[in-house]
């Protein structure tokens, strides 16, 4: 399988990255070892979580993906040397420990080391902007991460044009290890917020891209086609955004480059993304094992300049 290099870092990973979002969430804890089985036994070497998730789950409060990673690390079989993993700090853990200060990242890194149950991150993300905080700050202790051999390369989730270019500058003037990878909401029918500025600015840099919501959500599965479809997942309920006249061209779409390839709609999604050059590998997830085998055929698909053409319009 294709391997792509994450910006100018070392790391070199398969063309989709596994969404821990799901991972004891929609997914319990037993199949969740399950699938990221079947993930790495189809080619694939990427895992990415936050420790946020899934504190949005009632009940839950936060760290439960790192924890269910952790345990699936542990059960041996070369799985920490077949995966990188990928992580993110900065989304409100609980009052007072959210942010990207110093004081913060260090002590949050150190939980999700513990939960991982591993000794350095492949790629440890700001998850999102903190204008609270000077950039020098959380850069420089980026850096530390890394001299110390915790962290070995570091990535931005949700950041403008703007304030991604401040850090690489940043990073730049005072010798600091850079942000290497973005990571935006981007897919078939949400493009507006990369698509731009700051699509061209990761071109310019050698910034690598993962992004995610591949599948808006599952939308992009053709899963749900009317709102009787909303209730087949605990998702459902996001759909109501995606339902309409642009959404019915982005199925209608599908539909017709899935059947002529033979592949389901999500494999034509997931291989738009992959298409496009600035792109490094998408983020999707999945809840079943059979799921992954849309992963494969994405990784294998070649769509034409007349269907990614195609695709295009409908998302427009």
């Amino acid at each position: 399988m294709e391997m792509r290099r994450v910006g100018k870092s070392g790391l070199m990973i398969a063309p989709i990255v596994f969404g821990g979002n799901v991972l004891g969430w929609t997914a319990s804890e037993a199949m969740s070892l399950k699938i990221l089985d079947a993930f790495v036994d189809g080619g694939f070497n990427a895992i990415d979580t936050a420790d946020t998730y899934s504190r949005f789950v009632p009940g839950n409060h936060g760290g439960e993906s790192e924890t269910i990673i952790g345990k699936w690390l542990k059960q041996g079989g070369g799985r920490r040397e077949r995966v990188l993993i990928f992580t993110k700090v900065g989304h409100e853990m609980g009052p007072g420990k959210s942010g990207l200060s110093r004081k913060y990242i260090m002590a949050e890194v150190e939980d999700s080391l513990k939960r991982l149950q591993i000794d350095c991150i492949d790629l440890y993300q700001s998850h999102r902007d903190d204008v609270s905080t000077p950039m020098e700050e959380t850069l420089e202790a980026y850096a530390d991460l890394i001299r110390q051999g915790k962290v070995r390369a570091i990535g931005a989730s949700n950041f403008t044009a703007a304030r991604l270019k401040e850090s690489l500058d940043i990073s730049q003037a005072r010798a600091l290890s850079r942000y290497e990878c973005l990571q935006p909401r981007f897919n078939l029918y949400d493009r507006d917020d990369y698509e731009g500025d700051l699509e061209g600015l990761c071109r310019r840099e050698n910034i690598g891209v993962i992004p995610y919501y591949g599948l808006a959500s599952g939308f992009l599965t053709g899963k749900y086609r009317s709102p009787a479809d909303f209730s087949k997942s605990p998702r459902g309920t996001r759909m109501s955004a995606y339902l309409n006249a642009k959404g019915q061209r982005i199925l209608a779409a599908l539909d017709d480059i899935s059947e002529a390839h033979k592949v389901n709609p999500a494999a034509v999604a997931l291989a738009w993304l992959i298409a496009r050059p600035s792109i490094t590998a998408p983020i999707a997830s999945a809840t079943a094992v059979g799921q992954i085998s849309d992963f494969c055929a994405a990784a294998a698909l070649r769509l034409s300049q007349d269907e990614i053409a195609k695709l295009d319009y409908a998302g427009k």
